[in-house]
């Protein structure tokens, strides 16, 4: 038997002479289990908008993305982009040639990112699902085509009903630009818009889709390429997207074949700013609710304070039958430490319940008119290991404090 964890056990649940004490403890153990709730409420639900992110970008963003080291473009040709190819775990391989335009439409202008991609990729690209207004079509005959987003297609009053072709404008590379006749410099393709799709603000504010043929006139070039996007066939049934071990393995796999020349991004890379923004806001959250529950553990201290005085004679008979000031420091410390481990255990189940509730009912909606009905939530146990971890440190420093400052 564990006589301390034995005496303490007794303590917790023992009706105290003082009732005050009593309403002490119980309010230490409700903090604590609402503030372990909201740390896996929360938690859980910022992971699920995380995972939304992640699976908006995705429908423009591929799993992996090959790009030179240096300069803007390179032939994807030699032994290891026809591996790449005929591989068969990566499902889909797309061309692609992405640069910044100028795009004037009826009137309209506006700066475009313009990406031209092969005819494949209306088979294999999630963007061709986020078309809301026309399809996803790159020609129509010989007349080539475009997509646009929402944002794009609103700032040059673009409707894929309209008969009116898009023009587009690059700066020729071996011209010089003239103050008499600018547009000499200039090269042009005209589009006819084919469908607008709608991702997220920033990418619909820029983005357009076209024929790759047509981007290579517009830039100057015969067959290079700015990227080689790759999708992964191996996906998680529950996010649709390729898991982070096998990108993890495949880029490896990549950065070995095609050595320094080339750099290969999983999708954290390629958008290295959102993620790193929404790492720093979830350590953000984090540390602000571990601090909300320090405030609530100076509630252990308060009530075991007043149970060392309270057990003052018990303390005294614990010397008599010769305890050491160590073991009676054990007991206290067990005693304060079980409120906040009741608390976090009842914290833990209320909040694991709320969560796998949400995630399968959905039962709080969202306000507005949103990419989703109601919050997400993803429950990640990492996050439940840290919680666990964070509250139970806390609770053991709270009731350790006042015992060796009271028992010697």
């Amino acid at each position: 038997m564990n006589l301390p964890l034995f005496i303490a056990r007794r303590y917790l649940f023992a009706k105290k002479s003082h009732n005050v004490i009593n309403t002490i403890s119980a309010i230490s153990a409700i903090g604590m289990a609402v503030g372990t709730a909201a740390l896996v409420i929360v938690m859980s639900v910022y992971n699920g908008f995380s995972e939304m992110v992640s699976s908006t970008l995705s429908s423009v963003d591929p799993d992996i993305l090959i790009a030179p080291a240096h300069g803007k473009v390179f032939v994807p040709e030699g032994e290891a982009f026809t591996w790449i190819k005929e591989n068969p775990e990566y499902s889909k391989v797309f061309e692609v040639l992405q640069d910044n335009v100028f795009v004037d439409y009826d009137g309209h202008q506006s700066v475009a990112k313009a990406k031209g991609v092969g005819d494949d990729y209306a088979e294999g690209s999630p963007l061709v699902k986020a078309i809301f207004n026309g399809q996803f079509s790159l020609h129509l005959g010989d007349v080539p085509m475009m997509a646009v987003g929402s944002g794009l297609a609103n700032k040059l009053g673009l409707n894929p009903s309209f008969l009116a072709l898009a023009t587009v404008y690059y700066p020729n590379r071996e011209k010089n630009i003239s103050l008499a006749n600018p547009a000499a410099a200039l090269e042009t393709v005209r589009l006819k818009p084919s469908g607008v799709f709608s991702v997220n603000q920033q990418i619909d504010n820029e983005l357009m889709v076209m024929p790759i043929e047509q981007m290579r006139a517009l830039l100057g070039y015969d067959n290079e390429v700015s990227g080689i996007e790759i999708r992964l066939g191996d996906l998680d049934a529950a996010t649709g997207m390729a898991s982070d071990r096998t990108t993890r393995r495949a880029v490896k796999e990549l950065r070995s074949m095609l050595g320094k020349d080339f750099v290969v991004m999983d999708r954290v890379r390629q958008n290295p700013s959102v993620f790193k923004m929404m790492r720093y806001e979830k350590a953000a959250i984090f540390t602000i609710l571990i601090f909300i529950i320090i405030i609530i553990a100076f509630n252990i201290f308060g009530s075991l304070t007043m149970l060392i005085i309270e057990k003052k004679n018990d303390i005294e008979t614990f010397r008599s039958l010769g305890a050491t000031g160590k073991l009676t420091r054990k007991i206290f410390t067990l005693e304060g430490w079980l409120i906040s481990l009741l608390g976090l255990s009842i914290g833990l189940v209320i909040g694991l319940a709320f969560a796998f509730a949400q995630l399968k009912f959905g039962f709080i909606k969202m306000p507005g008119n949103f990419v989703t009905n109601a919050y997400p939530v993803a429950i990640e146990w990492v996050d439940i290991l840290l919680t666990v971890s964070g509250v139970a440190i806390i609770g053991y420093i709270a009731a350790r404090i006042p015992v060796r400052r009271n028992i010697k």
